[in-house]
């Protein structure tokens, strides 16, 4: 299966990824943060590197999409993979929010949209989609708290705008089944009942895709 998590920056993606990954056996897929040559450079100057950055992680999360793809098909059953952020967010969220902002330009916009479209010919959307929805209070303590420099920078009106495109995509949102959840009262790193909670939605899920 190809299990994916979506969300805002901060909102908690990369954790769960890990902590499901080690509950299931299943393998992960991280986002290209770290190596990421472009996201230092993109932050101190958005405009100026916006259309370099989206390329870059809209070739990034191709590659892992032709990942999964070979792991699904492995022989003796193939594994199921678990990934942070998935390919739909590049543009409808990140990509989108910069051309409707004025920091990418209409010819770069339609440029990357043009090759976003040749690759979805050849792709499959995720078997599950996890959408942690989480308000502006909670993404900046988590900000804040994994303390990534280039990070520190970002807006309130920046994260509030995402905020908004994700919900409008989460709600339009036909590839699959959607599990949205609500994460500003969850803390599934230190108390084992919330990580309960969420691992008690996805086995109902599991269980119901598996029987007859």
């Amino acid at each position: 299966m190809h299990i994916a998590i979506t969300g805002n920056i901060g909102a908690g993606k990369t954790t769960l990824a890990e902590q499901l990954a080690r509950h299931y056996d299943w393998d992960v897929l991280y986002e290209a943060v770290a190596g990421n040559p472009y996201l230092a450079d993109f932050y101190a100057d958005m405009p100026r590197w916006a259309f370099n950055l989206q390329v870059y992680f809209l070739n990034s999360r191709f590659t892992q999409m032709r990942r999964i793809r070979a792991l699904k098909l492995e022989p003796g059953g193939g594994r199921t993979v678990i990934q942070d952020r998935t390919i739909y967010e590049d543009s409808a969220i990140f990509a989108r929010n910069l051309y409707q902002a004025g920091t990418m330009t209409e010819r770069d916009y339609q440029t990357y949209r043009g090759v976003f479209e040749n690759m979805m010919s050849l792709v499959e959307p995720p078997d599950l989609m996890i959408y942690l929805r989480a308000r502006l209070p909670k993404l900046r303590q988590q900000i804040q708290k994994r303390g990534r420099d280039f990070e520190q920078s970002i807006s309130d009106d920046y994260l509030g705008r995402l905020n908004k495109l994700y919900d409008e995509f989460t709600d339009t949102y036909t590839g699959g089944t959607l599990l949205t959840i609500d994460v500003d009262q969850l803390d599934y790193v230190g108390n084992p009942a919330d990580f309960a909670t969420i691992i008690g939605q996805i086995d109902t899920w599991l269980t119901a895709r598996t029987t007859p």
